[in-house]
């Protein structure tokens, strides 16, 4: 991509699974939050230990499940914003809709490709913490040779509930981005994120 590359942590492999939980607004009206993390968690493995869906010629498919699970309960939209902090405010919104049509596809090519890599690792539910509409999750990703905390951040809409952030080992996911986001914008321009983010796009639908 000229140049350009997007990084973030190893460990990050497994960020997407989407994780919720429960406004104490509505507590009696949704599922706790380690039992939506579980169900969801279950579902994305479920996908990754289905033998059919191991053949190579069914791969496009597991795929397609994975991001379809992935994008679900995952807000864009939210971490979109977060990302580009400052730099969204000023955008109109055909911008804001290309961006966050363009960091979707970005992050369901990636992050796909990570959750297939997945090997057996265990899930630790560990706490959860509610205010005002927002909520963390956190856990532990395990197995004998890694022990990662994962803590999710999560938001209220519509009667659910939608991850926007991951922070893994410490890392924010939504630091991470707006790190390298704001440096090319900085260096560049907004638009410059943009063209760059539809070339690593079209690149991977030519690779599909």
């Amino acid at each position: 991509m000229n140049n350009w590359r997007l990084t973030v942590p190893v460990a990050l492999l497994f960020w997407l699974v989407p994780a919720f939980a429960v406004n104490d607004n509505v507590h009696a009206a949704l599922e706790s939050p380690t039992d939506v993390v579980r169900n969801t968690i279950g579902e994305v493995i479920r996908i990754l230990k289905d033998d059919e869906l191991k053949t190579p010629k069914r791969l496009p498919a597991r795929r397609k499940l994975l991001e379809s699970v992935i994008a679900a309960h995952f807000d864009y939209g939210e971490m979109s914003k977060r990302t580009l902090a400052t730099h969204w405010k000023p955008l109109s919104e055909t911008e804001r809709k290309e961006f966050v049509e363009l960091f979707k596809a970005f992050l369901s090519d990636r992050y796909a490709a990570k959750i297939e890599g997945y090997s057996g690792e265990q899930v630790l539910y560990l706490s959860e913490r509610l205010s005002d509409g927002y909520a963390e999750v956190r856990t532990k990703l395990t197995s004998s040779k890694l022990e990662v905390p994962m803590d999710y951040r999560l938001i209220a809409r519509e009667g659910t509930w939608y991850a926007y952030d991951v922070i893994v080992d410490g890392v924010s996911l939504v630091k991470n981005y707006r790190s390298q986001f704001t440096t090319i914008i900085a260096d560049s321009s907004f638009q410059e994120l943009l063209r760059r983010l539809r070339e690593r796009t079209a690149d991977e639908k030519a690779k599909a």
